[in-house]
Protein backbone atom coordinates (compact mmCIF):
# COMPACT_ATOMS: atom_id res chain seq x y z
CA UNK A 1 0.00 0.00 0.00
CA UNK A 2 1.23 3.47 -0.83
CA UNK A 3 0.75 6.27 1.69
CA UNK A 4 -0.70 9.37 0.04
CA UNK A 5 -0.86 12.65 1.99
CA UNK A 6 -4.10 14.62 1.96
CA UNK A 7 -2.62 17.37 -0.19
CA UNK A 8 -1.71 14.83 -2.87
CA UNK A 9 -4.98 12.93 -2.69
CA UNK A 10 -7.24 15.93 -3.12
CA UNK A 11 -5.90 17.10 -6.44
CA UNK A 12 -7.73 19.23 -8.98
CA UNK A 13 -9.11 16.06 -10.56
CA UNK A 14 -10.83 15.06 -7.31
CA UNK A 15 -12.12 18.46 -6.16
CA UNK A 16 -15.90 18.80 -6.56
CA UNK A 17 -17.13 20.91 -9.45
CA UNK A 18 -19.92 22.25 -7.28
CA UNK A 19 -21.03 22.31 -3.68
CA UNK A 20 -24.76 23.02 -3.60
CA UNK A 21 -26.62 24.31 -0.54
CA UNK A 22 -25.00 23.92 2.88
CA UNK A 23 -21.60 25.50 3.44
CA UNK A 24 -20.12 27.35 0.47
CA UNK A 25 -16.55 27.53 1.72
CA UNK A 26 -14.40 24.40 1.69
CA UNK A 27 -11.61 23.74 4.13
CA UNK A 28 -9.51 20.92 2.73
CA UNK A 29 -8.26 19.37 5.96
CA UNK A 30 -11.54 19.77 7.84
CA UNK A 31 -13.98 18.74 5.12
CA UNK A 32 -12.20 15.80 3.52
CA UNK A 33 -10.92 13.91 6.54
CA UNK A 34 -8.39 12.45 4.13
CA UNK A 35 -5.19 12.67 6.17
CA UNK A 36 -3.68 9.26 6.79
CA UNK A 37 -5.79 7.38 4.24
CA UNK A 38 -4.01 4.70 2.27
CA UNK A 39 -4.73 4.12 -1.39
CA UNK A 40 -3.32 1.59 -3.82
CA UNK A 41 -1.68 3.07 -6.91
CA UNK A 42 -4.30 3.73 -9.55
CA UNK A 43 -5.07 6.17 -12.32
CA UNK A 44 -7.68 8.79 -11.48
CA UNK A 45 -9.85 9.14 -14.55
CA UNK A 46 -11.64 12.19 -15.84
CA UNK A 47 -14.49 12.78 -13.44
CA UNK A 48 -16.78 15.48 -12.18
CA UNK A 49 -18.84 15.41 -9.01
CA UNK A 50 -21.15 17.63 -6.97
CA UNK A 51 -21.67 17.53 -3.21
CA UNK A 52 -25.18 18.50 -2.06
CA UNK A 53 -25.69 19.42 1.60
CA UNK A 54 -29.37 18.99 2.51
CA UNK A 55 -28.86 19.65 6.20
CA UNK A 56 -29.74 16.27 7.68
CA UNK A 57 -28.07 14.34 4.87
CA UNK A 58 -25.49 14.78 2.14
CA UNK A 59 -25.92 13.61 -1.43
CA UNK A 60 -23.15 13.07 -3.96
CA UNK A 61 -23.41 12.69 -7.72
CA UNK A 62 -20.40 11.44 -9.67
CA UNK A 63 -19.97 11.52 -13.46
CA UNK A 64 -16.90 9.42 -14.30
CA UNK A 65 -15.34 8.83 -17.72
CA UNK A 66 -11.99 6.96 -17.85
CA UNK A 67 -9.23 8.66 -19.81
CA UNK A 68 -6.23 6.33 -19.52
CA UNK A 69 -7.11 4.17 -22.52
CA UNK A 70 -6.04 0.56 -22.81
CA UNK A 71 -8.23 -2.51 -22.71
CA UNK A 72 -11.81 -2.29 -21.50
CA UNK A 73 -10.82 -4.00 -18.23
CA UNK A 74 -8.32 -1.19 -17.61
CA UNK A 75 -10.94 1.46 -18.28
CA UNK A 76 -13.42 -0.31 -16.00
CA UNK A 77 -10.93 -0.52 -13.13
CA UNK A 78 -10.01 3.12 -13.64
CA UNK A 79 -13.65 4.19 -13.38
CA UNK A 80 -14.37 2.11 -10.26
CA UNK A 81 -11.17 3.18 -8.52
CA UNK A 82 -12.05 6.82 -9.23
CA UNK A 83 -15.46 6.37 -7.62
CA UNK A 84 -13.74 4.71 -4.65
CA UNK A 85 -11.34 7.61 -4.26
CA UNK A 86 -14.11 10.22 -4.41
CA UNK A 87 -16.16 8.38 -1.80
CA UNK A 88 -13.21 8.02 0.54
CA UNK A 89 -12.32 11.71 0.38
CA UNK A 90 -15.72 12.74 1.78
CA UNK A 91 -16.03 14.02 5.35
CA UNK A 92 -18.76 11.45 6.16
CA UNK A 93 -19.20 7.78 5.17
CA UNK A 94 -21.14 7.40 1.92
CA UNK A 95 -22.56 4.54 -0.11
CA UNK A 96 -23.61 4.37 -3.75
CA UNK A 97 -27.35 3.80 -4.12
CA UNK A 98 -27.87 3.89 -7.89
CA UNK A 99 -25.55 3.89 -10.88
CA UNK A 100 -26.15 4.00 -14.62
CA UNK A 101 -23.34 2.62 -16.75
CA UNK A 102 -23.15 3.72 -20.38
CA UNK A 103 -21.19 1.23 -22.46
CA UNK A 104 -19.92 1.17 -26.03
CA UNK A 105 -20.38 -2.58 -26.50
CA UNK A 106 -22.95 -4.86 -24.91
CA UNK A 107 -20.39 -7.69 -24.88
CA UNK A 108 -18.39 -5.81 -22.21
CA UNK A 109 -21.17 -5.91 -19.62
CA UNK A 110 -20.10 -9.25 -18.01
CA UNK A 111 -16.70 -7.72 -17.19
CA UNK A 112 -18.41 -4.87 -15.37
CA UNK A 113 -20.75 -7.21 -13.53
CA UNK A 114 -17.79 -9.16 -12.15
CA UNK A 115 -15.92 -6.00 -11.17
CA UNK A 116 -18.94 -4.45 -9.44
CA UNK A 117 -19.63 -7.70 -7.57
CA UNK A 118 -16.05 -7.78 -6.33
CA UNK A 119 -16.10 -4.10 -5.29
CA UNK A 120 -19.60 -3.67 -3.84
CA UNK A 121 -20.25 -7.20 -2.59
CA UNK A 122 -23.62 -7.33 -0.82
CA UNK A 123 -23.91 -3.52 -0.97
CA UNK A 124 -24.62 -3.52 -4.70
CA UNK A 125 -26.39 -0.35 -5.86
CA UNK A 126 -29.24 -0.48 -8.35
CA UNK A 127 -27.25 -0.75 -11.58
CA UNK A 128 -28.40 -0.12 -15.14
CA UNK A 129 -26.29 -1.06 -18.17
CA UNK A 130 -27.17 1.09 -21.17
CA UNK A 131 -25.64 0.64 -24.62
CA UNK A 132 -24.91 4.28 -25.42
CA UNK A 133 -21.27 4.86 -26.42
CA UNK A 134 -19.59 7.74 -24.54
CA UNK A 135 -18.92 10.56 -26.99
CA UNK A 136 -15.22 10.71 -26.04
CA UNK A 137 -14.71 7.27 -27.60
CA UNK A 138 -14.23 5.47 -24.27
CA UNK A 139 -15.63 2.05 -23.47
CA UNK A 140 -17.82 3.27 -20.61
CA UNK A 141 -18.93 6.17 -18.45
CA UNK A 142 -20.68 5.97 -15.06
CA UNK A 143 -23.24 8.20 -13.37
CA UNK A 144 -23.39 7.25 -9.69
CA UNK A 145 -25.41 8.69 -6.80
CA UNK A 146 -24.35 8.25 -3.17
CA UNK A 147 -25.77 9.27 0.21
CA UNK A 148 -24.21 9.85 3.62
CA UNK A 149 -24.77 6.79 5.80
CA UNK A 150 -24.14 8.44 9.15
CA UNK A 151 -27.70 9.81 8.93
CA UNK A 152 -29.29 7.67 6.20
CA UNK A 153 -30.05 3.95 6.19
CA UNK A 154 -29.50 2.18 2.87
CA UNK A 155 -31.01 -1.26 2.26
CA UNK A 156 -30.05 -3.36 -0.75
CA UNK A 157 -33.04 -5.68 -1.18
CA UNK A 158 -32.10 -7.33 -4.48
CA UNK A 159 -30.50 -6.45 -7.81
CA UNK A 160 -33.60 -4.49 -8.83
CA UNK A 161 -34.41 -2.69 -5.59
CA UNK A 162 -32.68 -0.31 -3.14
CA UNK A 163 -34.29 1.87 -0.45
CA UNK A 164 -32.87 4.88 1.38
CA UNK A 165 -34.37 6.21 4.63
CA UNK A 166 -33.57 9.57 6.20
CA UNK A 167 -35.48 12.48 7.70
CA UNK A 168 -38.72 10.45 7.92
CA UNK A 169 -38.64 9.95 4.15
CA UNK A 170 -38.11 6.74 2.22
CA UNK A 171 -36.75 6.82 -1.30
CA UNK A 172 -37.23 3.69 -3.41
CA UNK A 173 -35.03 2.95 -6.43
CA UNK A 174 -36.42 0.16 -8.59
CA UNK A 175 -35.73 -1.44 -11.96
CA UNK A 176 -38.18 -3.34 -14.12
CA UNK A 177 -36.23 -4.30 -17.20
CA UNK A 178 -32.85 -5.51 -18.34
CA UNK A 179 -30.47 -5.37 -21.26
CA UNK A 180 -31.60 -8.80 -22.46
CA UNK A 181 -35.34 -8.17 -22.60
CA UNK A 182 -35.83 -8.86 -26.30
CA UNK A 183 -37.98 -11.01 -28.58
CA UNK A 184 -41.25 -9.14 -27.99
CA UNK A 185 -43.04 -6.37 -29.82
CA UNK A 186 -42.29 -2.88 -28.57
CA UNK A 187 -45.75 -2.65 -27.01
CA UNK A 188 -45.49 -6.02 -25.24
CA UNK A 189 -41.96 -5.28 -24.08
CA UNK A 190 -42.96 -1.87 -22.68
CA UNK A 191 -46.09 -3.07 -20.94
CA UNK A 192 -44.22 -5.93 -19.30
CA UNK A 193 -41.46 -3.57 -18.13
CA UNK A 194 -43.97 -1.26 -16.43
CA UNK A 195 -45.66 -4.24 -14.81
CA UNK A 196 -42.29 -5.46 -13.55
CA UNK A 197 -41.57 -2.02 -12.10
CA UNK A 198 -44.87 -2.16 -10.25
CA UNK A 199 -44.06 -5.61 -8.86
CA UNK A 200 -40.63 -4.47 -7.72
CA UNK A 201 -42.15 -1.50 -5.89
CA UNK A 202 -44.72 -3.74 -4.19
CA UNK A 203 -41.89 -5.78 -2.66
CA UNK A 204 -41.24 -2.93 -0.21
CA UNK A 205 -44.82 -1.69 0.15
CA UNK A 206 -44.60 1.04 -2.47
CA UNK A 207 -46.69 1.56 -5.60
CA UNK A 208 -46.49 3.41 -8.88
CA UNK A 209 -48.51 6.31 -7.50
CA UNK A 210 -45.44 7.04 -5.30
CA UNK A 211 -43.15 7.39 -8.34
CA UNK A 212 -41.69 10.83 -9.08
CA UNK A 213 -39.09 9.96 -11.75
CA UNK A 214 -38.85 7.34 -14.53
CA UNK A 215 -36.04 6.37 -16.93
CA UNK A 216 -36.78 4.47 -20.16
CA UNK A 217 -33.90 3.32 -22.37
CA UNK A 218 -35.43 1.85 -25.52
CA UNK A 219 -33.43 0.11 -28.22
CA UNK A 220 -33.76 1.53 -31.75
CA UNK A 221 -36.30 4.04 -30.50
CA UNK A 222 -37.23 5.54 -33.90
CA UNK A 223 -37.17 2.27 -35.83
CA UNK A 224 -40.45 1.48 -37.57
CA UNK A 225 -42.08 -1.92 -37.27
CA UNK A 226 -45.10 -2.42 -39.54
CA UNK A 227 -45.09 1.33 -40.15
CA UNK A 228 -45.12 2.33 -36.46
CA UNK A 229 -42.14 3.71 -34.52
CA UNK A 230 -41.07 1.73 -31.48
CA UNK A 231 -41.29 4.84 -29.28
CA UNK A 232 -44.93 5.36 -30.26
CA UNK A 233 -45.65 1.80 -29.14
CA UNK A 234 -43.88 2.50 -25.85
CA UNK A 235 -46.13 5.53 -25.38
CA UNK A 236 -49.21 3.43 -26.15
CA UNK A 237 -48.17 0.88 -23.50
CA UNK A 238 -47.37 3.60 -20.96
CA UNK A 239 -50.76 5.23 -21.51
CA UNK A 240 -52.57 1.92 -21.07
CA UNK A 241 -50.59 1.12 -17.91
CA UNK A 242 -50.98 4.60 -16.39
CA UNK A 243 -54.75 4.44 -16.95
CA UNK A 244 -54.93 2.17 -13.89
CA UNK A 245 -52.61 4.25 -11.65
CA UNK A 246 -54.40 6.72 -9.32
CA UNK A 247 -51.80 9.49 -9.61
CA UNK A 248 -54.38 12.01 -8.43
CA UNK A 249 -54.57 10.18 -5.09
CA UNK A 250 -50.92 10.46 -4.13
CA UNK A 251 -50.20 10.23 -0.43
CA UNK A 252 -47.88 13.25 -0.72
CA UNK A 253 -49.68 16.56 -1.29
CA UNK A 254 -49.36 17.95 -4.80
CA UNK A 255 -50.09 21.41 -6.16
CA UNK A 256 -53.41 21.42 -7.99
CA UNK A 257 -52.72 23.67 -10.97
CA UNK A 258 -54.88 22.08 -13.62
CA UNK A 259 -52.06 20.00 -15.11
CA UNK A 260 -51.76 16.24 -15.22
CA UNK A 261 -49.61 14.77 -12.47
CA UNK A 262 -47.49 12.16 -14.20
CA UNK A 263 -43.90 11.47 -13.09
CA UNK A 264 -40.94 13.16 -14.74
CA UNK A 265 -39.37 10.88 -17.34
CA UNK A 266 -36.63 10.32 -19.89
CA UNK A 267 -37.30 8.18 -22.96
CA UNK A 268 -34.14 7.77 -25.03
CA UNK A 269 -32.72 5.33 -27.55
CA UNK A 270 -30.01 2.67 -27.16
CA UNK A 271 -28.00 0.55 -29.58
CA UNK A 272 -29.96 -2.67 -29.04
CA UNK A 273 -33.58 -3.83 -29.15
CA UNK A 274 -33.95 -4.29 -25.43
CA UNK A 275 -35.70 -2.00 -22.96
CA UNK A 276 -34.11 -0.93 -19.68
CA UNK A 277 -36.39 0.78 -17.16
CA UNK A 278 -35.99 2.27 -13.71
CA UNK A 279 -37.91 4.58 -11.41
CA UNK A 280 -37.57 6.53 -8.18
CA UNK A 281 -40.42 6.71 -5.68
CA UNK A 282 -40.91 8.68 -2.47
CA UNK A 283 -42.93 7.80 0.64
CA UNK A 284 -43.37 10.03 3.68
CA UNK A 285 -45.92 11.31 6.17
CA UNK A 286 -44.10 14.58 6.73
CA UNK A 287 -46.36 17.61 6.53
CA UNK A 288 -43.65 19.79 5.00
CA UNK A 289 -43.11 17.56 1.95
CA UNK A 290 -44.97 18.24 -1.28
CA UNK A 291 -44.71 17.65 -5.04
CA UNK A 292 -45.06 20.01 -7.98
CA UNK A 293 -45.22 18.67 -11.57
CA UNK A 294 -43.71 21.35 -13.81
CA UNK A 295 -44.78 22.22 -17.34
CA UNK A 296 -42.85 24.55 -19.62
CA UNK A 297 -44.38 27.89 -20.68
CA UNK A 298 -42.56 27.50 -24.03
CA UNK A 299 -43.98 24.06 -24.77
CA UNK A 300 -47.20 22.17 -25.15
CA UNK A 301 -47.32 19.53 -22.42
CA UNK A 302 -46.16 16.16 -23.76
CA UNK A 303 -49.43 14.54 -22.70
CA UNK A 304 -51.29 17.08 -24.87
CA UNK A 305 -49.28 16.48 -28.06
CA UNK A 306 -51.39 16.14 -31.21
CA UNK A 307 -51.84 12.63 -32.58
CA UNK A 308 -49.39 13.27 -35.44
CA UNK A 309 -46.61 12.64 -32.89
CA UNK A 310 -48.12 9.54 -31.31
CA UNK A 311 -51.47 7.78 -31.30
CA UNK A 312 -51.32 7.97 -27.50
CA UNK A 313 -49.28 10.92 -26.28
CA UNK A 314 -46.24 10.58 -23.96
CA UNK A 315 -47.44 10.62 -20.34
CA UNK A 316 -44.85 12.52 -18.32
CA UNK A 317 -44.31 15.88 -16.65
CA UNK A 318 -41.54 18.15 -17.93
CA UNK A 319 -40.08 18.03 -14.41
CA UNK A 320 -41.07 17.01 -10.90
CA UNK A 321 -40.14 19.24 -7.96
CA UNK A 322 -39.91 17.64 -4.52
CA UNK A 323 -40.17 20.05 -1.60
CA UNK A 324 -38.87 18.89 1.79
CA UNK A 325 -38.65 21.57 4.46
CA UNK A 326 -36.58 24.43 3.08
CA UNK A 327 -35.08 22.40 0.21
CA UNK A 328 -36.42 21.76 -3.29
CA UNK A 329 -35.08 19.05 -5.61
CA UNK A 330 -36.19 19.37 -9.23
CA UNK A 331 -35.90 16.27 -11.42
CA UNK A 332 -35.82 17.49 -15.03
CA UNK A 333 -37.17 15.16 -17.71
CA UNK A 334 -35.39 14.54 -20.97
CA UNK A 335 -35.65 17.91 -22.73
CA UNK A 336 -35.12 18.72 -26.40
CA UNK A 337 -35.36 21.56 -28.92
CA UNK A 338 -39.14 21.72 -29.01
CA UNK A 339 -41.19 24.92 -28.91
CA UNK A 340 -44.92 24.48 -28.54
CA UNK A 341 -45.01 20.94 -29.94
CA UNK A 342 -42.70 21.35 -32.92
CA UNK A 343 -38.99 20.68 -33.39
CA UNK A 344 -36.99 23.88 -34.00
CA UNK A 345 -33.48 24.35 -35.44
CA UNK A 346 -33.80 21.24 -37.57
CA UNK A 347 -30.40 20.02 -38.75
CA UNK A 348 -28.58 22.45 -36.42
CA UNK A 349 -27.05 20.75 -33.37
CA UNK A 350 -25.77 24.05 -31.93
CA UNK A 351 -29.15 25.74 -32.25
CA UNK A 352 -30.92 22.73 -30.76
CA UNK A 353 -28.55 22.65 -27.78
CA UNK A 354 -29.11 26.38 -27.14
CA UNK A 355 -32.89 25.95 -27.31
CA UNK A 356 -32.81 22.87 -25.09
CA UNK A 357 -30.90 24.73 -22.37
CA UNK A 358 -33.26 27.68 -22.70
CA UNK A 359 -36.19 25.30 -22.27
CA UNK A 360 -34.62 23.94 -19.07
CA UNK A 361 -33.87 27.45 -17.82
CA UNK A 362 -37.49 28.54 -18.32
CA UNK A 363 -38.83 25.30 -16.86
CA UNK A 364 -37.05 25.62 -13.49
CA UNK A 365 -37.23 29.42 -13.22
CA UNK A 366 -38.90 30.98 -10.14
CA UNK A 367 -41.45 32.61 -12.47
CA UNK A 368 -42.58 29.20 -13.69
CA UNK A 369 -42.80 27.80 -10.15
CA UNK A 370 -44.96 30.81 -9.21
CA UNK A 371 -47.12 30.35 -12.30
CA UNK A 372 -47.78 26.75 -11.24
CA UNK A 373 -48.50 27.43 -7.57
CA UNK A 374 -45.24 27.75 -5.63
CA UNK A 375 -44.39 31.44 -5.35
CA UNK A 376 -41.45 30.88 -3.00
CA UNK A 377 -39.49 28.31 -5.03
CA UNK A 378 -37.48 28.02 -8.21
CA UNK A 379 -33.97 27.52 -9.51
CA UNK A 380 -31.46 28.68 -12.10
CA UNK A 381 -28.96 26.87 -14.28
CA UNK A 382 -26.39 27.48 -11.52
CA UNK A 383 -28.40 25.15 -9.27
CA UNK A 384 -27.93 22.14 -11.55
CA UNK A 385 -25.99 19.34 -9.88
CA UNK A 386 -25.39 17.42 -13.12
CA UNK A 387 -26.62 16.94 -16.66
CA UNK A 388 -26.72 14.01 -19.04
CA UNK A 389 -26.46 14.97 -22.70
CA UNK A 390 -27.60 12.58 -25.41
CA UNK A 391 -26.12 13.40 -28.83
CA UNK A 392 -27.56 11.74 -31.91
CA UNK A 393 -24.47 12.06 -34.12
CA UNK A 394 -20.99 11.65 -32.63
CA UNK A 395 -19.59 14.31 -34.97
CA UNK A 396 -21.76 16.93 -33.21
CA UNK A 397 -20.29 16.18 -29.77
CA UNK A 398 -17.66 18.94 -29.58
CA UNK A 399 -20.11 21.60 -30.77
CA UNK A 400 -22.75 20.47 -28.28
CA UNK A 401 -20.27 20.33 -25.41
CA UNK A 402 -18.99 23.83 -26.22
CA UNK A 403 -22.50 25.26 -25.88
CA UNK A 404 -23.13 23.42 -22.60
CA UNK A 405 -19.83 24.52 -21.07
CA UNK A 406 -20.33 28.14 -22.17
CA UNK A 407 -23.79 28.34 -20.62
CA UNK A 408 -23.35 26.05 -17.63
CA UNK A 409 -19.70 26.41 -16.69
CA UNK A 410 -17.91 23.50 -15.05
CA UNK A 411 -20.75 21.07 -14.36
CA UNK A 412 -20.64 17.28 -13.91
CA UNK A 413 -21.83 15.81 -17.20
CA UNK A 414 -21.80 12.69 -19.33
CA UNK A 415 -22.17 12.89 -23.10
CA UNK A 416 -23.35 9.73 -24.88
CA UNK A 417 -24.30 8.85 -28.44
CA UNK A 418 -28.00 8.00 -28.50
CA UNK A 419 -30.96 8.25 -30.81
CA UNK A 420 -33.57 10.78 -29.66
CA UNK A 421 -37.30 10.10 -29.81
CA UNK A 422 -37.91 12.10 -33.02
CA UNK A 423 -35.91 11.65 -36.22
CA UNK A 424 -35.27 15.42 -36.47
CA UNK A 425 -34.06 15.85 -32.88
CA UNK A 426 -30.27 15.88 -32.52
CA UNK A 427 -29.83 16.51 -28.78
CA UNK A 428 -31.62 15.71 -25.54
CA UNK A 429 -30.60 16.82 -22.04
CA UNK A 430 -31.79 15.75 -18.59
CA UNK A 431 -30.64 16.96 -15.18
CA UNK A 432 -31.44 17.67 -11.55
CA UNK A 433 -31.38 20.98 -9.66
CA UNK A 434 -31.16 21.60 -5.91
CA UNK A 435 -32.34 24.88 -4.41
CA UNK A 436 -33.81 26.49 -1.30
CA UNK A 437 -37.25 28.01 -0.99
CA UNK A 438 -37.18 31.78 -0.82
CA UNK A 439 -39.35 32.19 2.28
CA UNK A 440 -38.60 29.35 4.74
CA UNK A 441 -41.39 30.39 7.07
CA UNK A 442 -44.07 29.89 4.42
CA UNK A 443 -45.55 26.61 3.21
CA UNK A 444 -48.12 26.84 0.40
CA UNK A 445 -50.70 24.69 2.09
CA UNK A 446 -53.53 26.62 0.47
CA UNK A 447 -52.24 25.71 -2.98
CA UNK A 448 -52.10 21.95 -2.40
Amino acid sequence: MTQVPAEGLISHSLAPDRRLLGRRGWNLARDTGAAGLEFPPHLIGEQHHTVIDLGSVKRLVMMVTPEGGGAFRDEAWEAVSTIRAILRQQSVPMEVTMQTVFVRDRADVPVLELLFKAYYGERMPLTLFVVQPPCEGRGLAIEAWAVSTDTAKVEYHNEHLVTVNYGDMRWVYASGGSLHREGRTAYEQSLEAFQNLQQSLKTVGASFEDVVRVWLYQGCITEEVDGVERYRELNRARTDFFANIPFDHRRIPMAKNGHAIYPASTGIGTHCHGLITACMALQTNRQDVALLPLENPLQVSAFDYPKEYSAKSPKFARAMAVRAGEFVTTWISGTASIVNSETVFKGDAVGQTEQTLTNIEKLIAPENFARLGWEDAGATLDDLAKIHVYVKHAEDFEKVRAVCERRLGRLPAIYAVADVCRPDLLVEIEGVAFSRIHQPQHFPGGDL
